[in-house]
C-alpha cells in the first residue's frame, strides 16, 4: 500500500491537462486551491499506516489475499460494509470534508456484481477484464474516480435524440484494439486527483441508445482527457492567510472538476461495457445504492466537527449552559444519528450477489440518502442560530493584522472569559465553510437529486405487498369488495 507521501509524489508525476481560474497548472498538489483536497485524499493512505486504525481502512483481498487498502476492495460481507460507513464516519471526523475516494471504490463495486449479470447474458469477457483491473488497482493502491454525471442537455430527450450527441458520453469510433470515447462528465470528486477516471452511464438506455452503454477505465492523464477545476464559494480564500481558510489544511467538499473526453482512446482490456445498454439501468442503480449508504457515514463524521464547532462557539459566546442551546445541540446530534443509522441498517441489511460480493439494502440506502438532503440543512441552519451574526460578517485577517484597526478588532471581538477574538473568528470561518453554499449542494445533489432517490424509493417501496398486509387485517378477503 502506498503511503500518503507516496501517494501526493504519483499525483504530482502524473501529465495531465488541469485548468483553474483559466490557466493551465502542471502541479495539483501544491496549487493552493486544490492543495487541501489533495491533503483530504493523503489521509485515507496515512490512516492506513496507522495500527489504531488498520481493521477499518485495510481488508484482506479476495482477490490476491493480499492486505489493501479498504478503498480498493469488494465488499465480501454484510462486516465489509458496516466497516466501510465506520470508516467513513472516521474520516469524515478527521477532515470536516470530502476525502474523494468513494465514488470510484463504488463504481468498481457496482461494476464487478454488473459485469458478472452481463456475462451470464451476453457470454462477454467484462467480469473477467474487470477482475484483473482489480489486482492492478488494489496492487498499485491507487484512488479511483467515478465518472457517471453527463451533461444531460435537453433532459426531456434521449441521449441518442440530443441536437448534440456529445451531450452523454458516447463511443464514436471502434477500432481492432480499443474504442474511441468523447463528452464530458461533470461535477466530479477528486478527478484532478486521480489515478484512474471510471466511466459509466448515468441513465436508462434503449437500443437506439447503445452508443451510450460504454463503462470503461481510463488512466487520467490519458490523451484527449481535459480537467476543468469547478469553483466553491469564497475558494478565493485559500489565497489568503489561514483565519480566513477556515479548514486551510482539508478545505471545504470535494474538489469538483468537469472532466472532458476529447476523443479518448480506451483498449479492450479496459472497456467493461459497450453496447448492452439493458444493464445500463442496473449499473446506474447499483452504484446509487453503495454510493447512497455512505452519506450516514461522511456526512455524519462531518456533522461531528460541525456540533462541536457550534458547542465550541456557544462556549466562546457565553451561552454553552443556556438551556435552548443545550436543546439545539441535542437536536444536532439526534439529526446526525439519524442519518448513521440508516447507513448502518442499510448495510447490515446487505446481501450477498450472483458475482460473489455483498450488496447494500436499496431501500435502505435511498432512505440514508433522502434524510441526508434534509437533516444536513437543519443541522447547518442550527449551527447558524447558534453562532451569530459573526458568521457572514467578520473582518478579514488582513484587517486584524492591519496595525491601526487590528487593536480594535482583537477588542471588541472578544468572546467569554477573555476568549481571543482570532480564536472566535477561526471558528466563525470554520462553520461559514461547513455550512456554505457548496457543502449544502453537495449533500443536496451528491448521490442523486431527492426526485432520483424518491423514484428509487418508489420503485423498491412494494406497495402491493404493503396493501395485502392491510387487506389481512381488516378482514378482506381477496377479491371481496369492501
Amino acid at each position: 500500500m502506498m503511503t500518503g507521501k507516496e501517494y501526493r509524489e504519483s499525483i504530482r508525476k502524473l501529465k495531465r491537462r488541469v485548468f483553474i481560474l483559466g490557466e493551465e497548472v502542471q502541479d495539483v498538489v501544491d496549487h493552493p486551491l486544490t492543495r487541501p483536497h489533495v491533503n483530504a485524499a493523503a489521509l485515507t493512505y496515512e490512516l492506513a499506516e496507522d495500527p489504531q486504525h488498520q481493521d477499518l481502512m485495510t481488508a484482506t483481498s479476495h482477490l490476491t489475499g493480499r492486505r489493501i487498502n479498504r478503498f480498493t476492495h469488494i465488499h465480501q460481507s454484510t462486516g465489509d460494509l458496516v466497516k466501510k460507513v465506520k470508516m467513513l464516519r472516521l474520516l469524515g471526523r478527521r477532515t470536516g470534508t470530502c476525502f474523494q475516494r468513494c465514488v470510484g471504490w463504488d463504481a468498481l463495486n457496482a461494476l464487478y456484481n454488473v459485469t458478472y449479470e452481463v456475462d451470464l447474458k451476453h457470454g462477454t469477457q467484462y467480469f473477467q477484464r474487470l477482475t484483473r483491473f482489480l489486482v492492478h488497482v488494489q496492487d498499485a493502491d491507487l484512488m479511483s474516480e467515478g465518472a457517471m454525471t453527463d451533461p444531460k442537455g435537453d433532459r426531456s430527450l434521449p441521449p441518442s435524440k440530443q441536437p448534440d450527441p456529445d451531450m452523454y458520453l458516447h463511443v464514436v469510433a471502434r477500432r481492432d484494439d480499443g474504442i474511441v470515447v468523447r463528452g464530458a462528465k461533470l461535477h466530479q470528486t477528486g478527478a484532478v486527483n486521480s489515478h484512474e477516471i471510471i466511466v459509466m452511464p448515468t441513465t436508462a438506455l434503449k437500443e437506439e441508445d447503445k452508443d451510450y452503454a460504454v463503462a470503461c477505465a481510463v488512466p487520467s492523464d490519458a490523451p484527449g482527457l481535459l480537467f476543468v477545476f469547478g469553483r466553491q464559494a469564497s475558494d478565493e480564500r485559500r489565497l489568503s492567510g489561514k483565519l480566513d481558510q477556515g479548514n486551510p489544511r482539508f478545505g471545504f467538499v470535494g474538489g469538483e472538476a468537469m472532466v472532458i473526453f476529447d476523443n479518448v482512446f480506451v483498449p479492450w482490456e479496459r472497456v467493461f461495457l459497450h453496447g448492452e445498454h439493458e444493464f445500463a439501468l442496473p449499473l446506474v442503480e447499483t452504484f446509487a445504492s453503495y454510493h447512497r449508504q455512505n452519506y450516514g457515514g461522511c456526512k455524519t463524521g462531518v456533522a461531528d466537527v460541525l456540533i462541536g464547532a457550534a458547542a465550541l462557539m456557544a462556549q466562546y459566546n457565553g451561552v454553552v449552559s443556556s438551556p435552548h442551546i443545550r436543546d439545539k445541540l441535542v437536536e444536532m446530534v439526534q439529526l446526525a444519528e439519524t442519518l448513521y443509522a440508516c447507513s448502518i441498517s442499510c448495510s447490515s441489511e446487505g446481501r450477498p450477489t450472483p458475482a460473489g460480493a455483498c450488496y447494500v439494502d436499496p431501500l435502505l440506502a435511498n432512505t440514508a440518502k433522502l434524510n441526508t438532503t434534509r437533516n444536513i440543512y437543519e443541522i447547518c441552519r442550527l449551527a447558524h442560530d447558534i453562532t451569530g451574526g459573526l458568521l457572514a460578517t467578520s473582518p478579514s485577517e488582513r484587517d486584524l493584522l492591519h496595525p491601526e484597526v487590528g487593536p480594535f478588532i482583537r477588542k471588541y471581538f472578544k468572546g467569554a472569559s477573555e476568549v481571543p477574538a482570532e480564536a472566535r473568528l477561526r471558528l466563525a470561518r470554520l462553520i461559514e465553510g461547513m455550512t456554505g453554499c457548496t457543502a449544502l449542494a453537495e449533500s443536496m445533489h451528491g448521490a442523486g437529486s431527492p426526485q432520483a432517490l424518491r423514484i428509487g424509493l418508489a420503485r423498491q417501496a412494494n406497495l402491493n405487498e404493503k396493501m395485502e398486509l392491510a387487506k389481512a387485517l381488516a378482514g378482506l378477503d381477496e377479491g371481496e369488495k369492501p
